[in-house]
């Protein structure tokens, strides 16, 4: 059995004839009809019937339609990756980027991206992964980067690190112990992302949490920005919650402490795009690079001491 084979063999079912499916290859009907004849032999089925002028797929043709299908379809990615990795000379790279990308060692992606592949544009958008992922979903972006959990419908999610979240707060008695779920519902908190609420990721792992104690995230003060979160919560005026790469990346206000959750709470970072369709070169290349990013900073940060205040 052949990729030309399979290839012939859909175009027939496709058209129903081989004249149609001839006309489609740019080959004769005798050509595309001898290839089917060698593929039922080999296969040792019929895979048309005959129907007043029209061929049909009998029940071991539709068996086979399917992996034919996903045959091509991989070898075509498999071509368009060599392709890639060979050379780009052109297309655009769409990927969307958690707004807080710079955490993430991700803010020159675009300056490696253009390093390697001059000739290549790029589209990239920096939203909360709620847009990022609503995006993708429309088509208006190939891919990127999420925090989990997302809305995953029609979309395909590859978990890629996790980061802890982490209770901040300038109250040395809060601090000096793990975070439990109770104190939490409890709290006075001052939190960020305010355009997106409670469907932020990260606040609807909280919420969740709360909502088994009959309980709803309730900030007392909602911002957009996380360092004016955090500047306030070293101010004294709530806690609040912040990822460990913020920590790492020195954005902690003098006298602001953290300390873990009793139950440890983390932020999943996922590639995501659309289910079944394979990305551009340019898209696939550039997921590429920040992949290998991600993946230096996970290693640098596992080599670094205990963050915690």
């Amino acid at each position: 059995m052949t990729l030309q084979q399979l290839r012939y063999f859909l175009a027939t079912a496709r058209h129903g004839t081989f004249a149609g499916a001839a006309d489609e290859l740019l080959l004769k009907p005798p050509s595309v009809a001898e290839q089917i004849r060698r593929l039922e032999a080999e296969l040792g089925v019929e895979l048309f019937a005959s129907t007043k002028r029209r061929l049909t797929l009998t029940a071991a043709g539709l068996a086979l339609r399917p992996y034919a299908e996903q045959t091509l379809a991989t070898a075509q990615d498999g071509a368009d990756a060599v392709r890639a990795h060979r050379t780009l000379r052109g297309g655009v790279a769409s990927f969307g980027l958690p707004r807080n990308a710079e955490l993430y060692a991700l803010t020159d992606l675009a300056a490696e991206m253009y390093a390697r592949h001059p000739l290549v544009g790029m589209r990239l958008i920096g939203q909360n992964s709620v847009e990022v992922a609503d995006a993708i979903r429309a088509g208006a972006l190939e891919a990127g980067l999420v925090v989990l959990p997302v809305d995953d419908e029609g979309l395909d999610i590859e978990p890629v690190i996790r980061d802890e979240v982490l209770y901040a707060t300038a109250d040395p008695e809060r601090a000096a112990a793990p975070v439990t779920i109770q104190a939490l519902r409890e709290a006075r908190l001052v939190l960020y992302d305010a355009h997106y609420g409670n469907n932020d990721p990260t606040r609807r792992q909280v919420n969740e949490r709360l909502q088994q104690l009959g309980g709803r995230l309730e900030p007392h003060i909602e911002v957009e920005y996380l360092a004016g979160a955090l500047r306030l919560a070293a101010m004294g005026v709530g806690d609040t919650i912040v990822a460990r790469a913020a920590i790492d990346g020195g954005l902690l206000p003098n006298g602001l402490l953290t300390t873990s959750f009793a139950e440890p709470l983390y932020d999943t970072l996922a590639v995501a795009k659309q289910r079944h369709l394979p990305l551009s070169p340019a898209t696939r290349e550039l997921r590429s690079i920040a992949l290998e990013r991600l993946a230096a900073f996970d290693r640098r940060r596992r080599r670094m001491p205990s963050s915690r205040a």
